[in-house]
């Protein structure tokens, strides 16, 4: 179940939300005039969900290459980043 907070309770109570946020890992739903305004949730809760979504883009990424046949052997791509590593360009 969703923790939903109004604009005021964010203002009065601005650490208690902040440490629920911290301690849960769960976000808190923000609502101004009635209406969800704002999602609030921790550095360490954002910082996840958007590794997360960073990996997302990857593996799409990578099928989309897979598709259109744009793949090499693995020892290839091995080699590049070994060489990428020791020229510092990686």
């Amino acid at each position: 179940m969703p923790n939903i907070k109004s604009s005021t309770d964010l203002r009065k109570y601005y650490n208690d939300i902040s440490a629920f946020c911290h301690e849960s890992r769960e976000p808190v739903f923000i609502t101004k005039n009635g209406q969800v305004d704002l999602v609030v949730m921790s550095i360490e809760t954002y910082e996840a969900l958007n590794g997360k979504l960073e990996l997302y883009r990857l593996l799409d990424e990578g099928r989309a290459a897979v598709k259109a046949s744009k793949k090499r052997p693995l020892h290839e791509a091995m080699k590049d980043i070994k060489r990428g590593i020791s020229d510092g360009t990686i």
